[in-house]
């Protein structure tokens, strides 16, 4: 069983910026690195969309709302990945997943709030 911990939602304001997290708490280092670690979004009423993604050779994937304005890292040693969200708009408000992926196999984080308002 694959446990993700998001952390870092909340409240931003438009053109704010905000930080997310995900733990791996129960991997270990060596499993960790060999997995493609993710941020997907879904915003009420839409489907869930690609933020952004990394290797474990930290290749980097966007998706179009996201590219130059997110930026996604992995610390292999700490198990974590982060996503700095800067200029951020209030199409940006949706439940933001971690996910990790290797050989087919998804595993999902509970999510976290991101809202962007003024």
């Amino acid at each position: 069983q694959v446990q993700l911990v998001e952390s870092g939602g909340g409240l931003a304001q438009p053109g704010g910026s905000l930080r997310l997290s995900c733990n791996a708490p129960r991997m270990i280092y060596s499993v960790f690195v060999g997995y493609t670690m993710g941020w997907y979004r879904q915003a009420p009423g839409k489907q869930r969309e690609l933020v952004a993604t990394i290797t474990s050779g930290h290749t980097t994937n966007y998706g179009d709302s996201s590219k130059g304005r997110f930026t996604i890292s992995r610390n292999n040693s700490r198990k974590t990945i982060t996503l700095q969200m800067n200029s951020l708009t209030p199409e940006d408000t949706a439940t933001y997943y971690c996910v990790a992926n290797q050989n087919g196999m998804d595993y999902w984080g509970q999510g976290t709030q991101v809202t962007v308002s003024s």
